[in-house]
C-alpha cells in the first residue's frame, strides 16, 4: 500500500507530460492563429469598407425636391440607378479628353420584392428627354430643358439624373451607384476575364480592340473597349452598344456566380477590392455590409430571372443621331416595374426598319413614327449652344392628356420586349 501511495505521488511520465505540453502548445498556436485570423478579417473589412466612396450631397439635393418625386414602390422592392461615368480626369484621362463628365451608361435595376427577379433597363444616353429644373451643388437651380438624357449628369450630377429618370418612369429611385472606367477594368481582371461572342473580327484602334471572330475571353482593357465602342461595331448605333453591354453583364453575372470565384479567396478578394474601390454609392449603400447584402440578393437569384433590356427607342425625327422613346411601349415597361411586375424578353434581332418591336400579351405590334399618335414634341435642334426649356407639364409617365394623374390606368400585364436573360449562352444571340 505504501508503494502504491508513493507511486501516486510520482510526477507524470515523460510521455504523458510531453503529450500535455504538446496540447498546450497547439492550443496556444491555434489561439494565436484565430486571433491573427480575426485581425486579418477585421483589417480586410476595414480596407474594403474604406474603399467605398459615399455620396452624401445627392441625398441632400433630392430631399429639397421631395414634393416632386414619385411615391415609394411596393415594400421590399428596390430600384437602384447604376451610372457609368465617362469622367476623363485622373486615371480615366487615357480614354478621352479631360474635363466634364456625363453618364456614359445608365441602367435602372429593379429588384423585385420576392427576391427572385431582377430587371435591368438600359436608358439610351442619346434619348431626347425632358430634364427638370434641378437644384445644383452651388445653390443655384437649372432651368428645365429638352436635351439628350446624358446631359442631366453634366448639368446636375447624380441628383439631376435621378430626377430625370423618376420623371420619365414614375419609379422612385431608392439607391444609386456610380462606376468609373478604371474600376470596371479591374473588376474584369479580378475574375480572370469575361467570355463574349464576337460575330465578326474587330480591328478598332480607338477602342484598343483587335479581336478575331468567335468566342473570346476579354481582359479588362479589351472589355472596356468592347462595351464602349460604337462607331466600328455593328451599325454604329447606341442601341447595339447597349445590347453588347447587356450581353457582357449577363456573362459577368454567370462568371461571378460560379464557385470558381465565390469560393476562391485568391480570386474573390481582388474582385471585392476592385468593386469597392471603383464605386461611389449613396448613403444607404455606402457601407460594405449593404453592398454585400445586395450582392448576396443578386447571387441567390436564378440567372434565368435576371433580365436585361433597353428602353424601346427609335431614331429621333430630324436627327438620326438622337433617340426617341417609343410610346406606349415605354410606359408599359415602366408601369410593369412600378407594379413590381415582371418583364419577359425575347432574343434581339436586327429589325428591317428602325422601329423596335413590342409583343404585348403575345401579339406582335410594330409602331411606326407618328407624332400625333404618341404626343411626341416637335423636333428641336440638337443640344449644343443652348437648350430650349420645356414647360413643366407634369411627369412624362402620366397618361396622355392627364398631367400628373395616376399611372395605374396603364396596363400592367407583363410585356415582352427584345432583351436577354443572364442564363443565355454567350453565342446564342448571334
Amino acid at each position: 500500500m505504501a508503494e502504491d501511495d508513493d507511486q501516486s505521488e510520482r510526477p507524470p511520465t515523460v510521455r504523458g507530460g510531453g503529450r500535455r505540453r504538446l496540447l498546450l502548445i497547439l492550443s496556444g498556436v491555434l489561439a494565436l492563429l484565430l486571433l491573427a485570423g480575426g485581425a486579418v478579417v477585421w483589417l480586410g473589412y476595414r480596407k474594403l469598407d474604406g474603399n467605398i466612396g459615399t455620396d452624401t450631397a445627392t441625398g441632400k439635393l433630392l430631399r429639397q425636391d421631395e414634393s416632386e418625386r414619385p411615391e415609394r414602390g411596393p415594400q421590399q422592392a428596390r430600384n437602384i440607378l447604376l451610372i457609368g461615368s465617362d469622367d476623363r480626369s485622373g486615371a480615366n484621362g487615357e480614354y478621352g479628353y479631360a474635363g466634364g463628365q456625363r453618364s456614359d451608361t445608365t441602367i435602372l435595376l429593379h429588384l423585385a420584392a420576392d427576391g427572385e427577379h431582377a430587371t435591368a433597363v438600359s436608358i439610351p444616353r442619346d434619348a431626347m428627354v425632358r430634364v427638370p429644373a434641378c437644384e445644383l451643388p452651388d445653390g443655384t437651380r437649372s432651368t428645365p430643358r429638352f436635351v439628350q438624357f446624358n446631359w442631366a449628369f453634366e448639368l446636375g450630377g447624380p441628383a439631376c439624373t435621378i430626377r430625370t429618370v423618376e420623371r420619365l418612369s414614375g419609379i422612385r429611385i431608392d439607391h444609386h451607384l456610380i462606376l468609373d472606367f478604371t474600376g470596371f477594368k479591374k473588376m474584369v481582371d479580378a475574375v480572370d476575364g469575361v467570355e463574349v461572342c464576337v460575330p465578326r473580327a474587330i480591328h478598332d484602334r480607338n477602342a484598343k480592340l483587335d479581336l478575331p471572330a468567335g468566342r473570346q475571353v476579354l481582359d479588362g482593357e479589351q472589355a472596356l473597349g468592347y462595351v464602349r465602342a460604337r462607331e466600328t461595331l455593328g451599325d454604329g448605333s447606341d442601341t447595339q452598344r447597349m445590347g453588347r453591354q447587356q450581353e457582357f453583364l449577363a456573362s459577368m453575372v454567370r462568371k461571378v456566380q460560379s464557385t470558381g470565384v465565390l469560393l476562391n479567396p485568391t480570386r474573390l478578394w481582388p474582385l471585392l477590392n476592385a468593386a469597392t474601390g471603383s464605386v461611389t454609392a449613396d448613403e444607404g449603400l455606402g457601407r460594405l455590409g449593404a453592398l454585400y447584402d445586395l450582392a448576396q440578393d443578386l447571387r441567390s437569384m436564378p440567372t434565368s430571372n435576371v433580365v436585361f433590356l433597353t428602353t424601346p427607342r427609335r431614331p429621333y425625327p430630324g436627327n438620326p443621331d438622337r433617340d426617341q422613346l417609343v410610346q406606349p411601349d415605354t410606359d408599359r415597361l415602366f408601369a410593369a416595374l412600378r407594379a413590381d411586375g415582371t418583364v419577359n424578353v425575347r432574343a434581339y434581332q436586327v429589325p428591317a426598319s428602325p422601329s423596335p418591336t413590342l409583343l404585348a400579351e403575345g401579339v406582335p405590334t410594330v409602331l411606326p413614327y407618328d407624332p400625333s399618335a404618341d404626343g411626341s414634341p416637335a423636333p428641336e435642334p440638337p443640344p449644343g449652344a443652348s437648350a430650349s426649356p420645356s414647360p413643366e407639364d407634369g411627369p412624362d409617365w402620366a397618361p396622355t392628356g392627364s398631367p400628373g394623374a395616376s399611372a395605374s390606368a396603364l396596363p400592367t400585364a407583363a410585356p415582352t420586349l427584345e432583351g436577354r436573360t443572364a442564363d443565355q449562352e454567350v453565342c446564342s444571340m448571334h
